[in-house]
């Protein structure tokens, strides 16, 4: 176990990306104050079935982020889990991963990878439970042709901290559909992005959330259309019940200048069950001339 190192930029909560998010409650995950556990939680469930594949390896991230934890994450963790379907491959059932027994007096730093190969069809299904302080590095690629459905399922306990960042890179005629639920933990903060490399591909990321009392979800999506003809769709939802439950949404869609034909929607609707309970929703569209 080791102290993770801070020589990163801390944020404060003035910054944009963190003003909503309870800096004080995350454990030490955002200012290099938790203890690094050499903890690998996550784990495959049943089987795999012929042409999908999961290892750890040593591999470099797939794109750059400018957030702080995953930074961190980055710095600290070489092993990535790598989940990979090879080219041709269509699988009929779900694959399942899951968590092994976490623990909330120490952090811990995952790298994952789930790779599509050329028309490739999977659907994949993480469900993060048990009591955790868990910093997360997941990117997603999906070659061409490739389709994937990914849904992620929050039902940690009452005291776990998850943040995490879920990019997915969709390249040319290729689909992606993510599903993001997020019900069990004290603050989730999850950025569900998307990056196009190539025409033809679209994205759908929908969601749906039920805070408690006191509990703290954030969902930050991001688009980024960089490419002529692609297709996205941004759609949570959520509920709230009980004193302090407070959830954030952020839509940002980004339309870069070559990004002709670019089709994109973003919704986000929230109902309030009780006095006491706050959800803000930040929608942005910026279009590049």
């Amino acid at each position: 176990m080791s102290v993770l190192t801070t020589n990163y930029l801390t944020p404060t909560g003035r910054e944009e990306a963190w003003r909503f998010t309870p800096l004080k409650r995350l454990r030490g995950l955002h200012d290099g104050a938790a203890v690094q556990s050499d903890r690998e939680s996550l784990t495959t469930k049943g089987a795999l079935p012929s042409g999908a594949t999961f290892t750890r390896e040593n591999l470099e991230p797939l794109s750059a982020s400018d957030d702080v934890i995953i930074e961190r994450v980055r710095g600290a963790v070489s092993s990535v889990a790598h989940l990979s379907i090879s080219a041709n491959t269509e699988l009929t059932e779900p694959i399942f991963l899951g968590r092994s027994a976490g623990g909330l007096d120490t952090a811990e730093f995952s790298r994952v990878r789930i790779s599509l190969g050329t028309h490739a069809v999977a659907t994949v299904i993480v469900e993060n439970t048990t009591d955790t302080v868990l910093a997360e590095d997941l990117e997603i690629y999906l070659a061409p042709g490739s389709n994937l459905k990914f849904v992620t399922l929050q039902e940690f306990e009452s005291k776990s901290v998850y943040t995490a960042r879920h990019h997915a890179i969709v390249d040319k005629d290729a689909t992606f559909k993510s599903i993001t639920v997020t019900v069990g933990g004290d603050v989730v903060r999850i950025l569900p992005t998307v990056a196009f490399k190539a025409p033809g591909a679209s994205a759908d990321l929908l969601g749906v959330y039920f805070a408690t009392a006191g509990q703290f979800f954030e969902h930050r999506n991001h688009v980024d259309h960089a490419v002529p003809h692609a297709k996205s769709n941004v759609n949570y939802k959520g509920a709230l019940a009980g004193k302090d439950a407070h959830t954030v949404w952020i839509g940002d869609v980004l339309i870069r200048a070559a990004a002709e034909g670019t089709d994109t929607y973003e919704l986000n609707r929230n109902l309030l069950l009780s006095d006491g309970a706050r959800a803000d929703s930040v929608p942005n569209l910026e279009i590049e001339t």
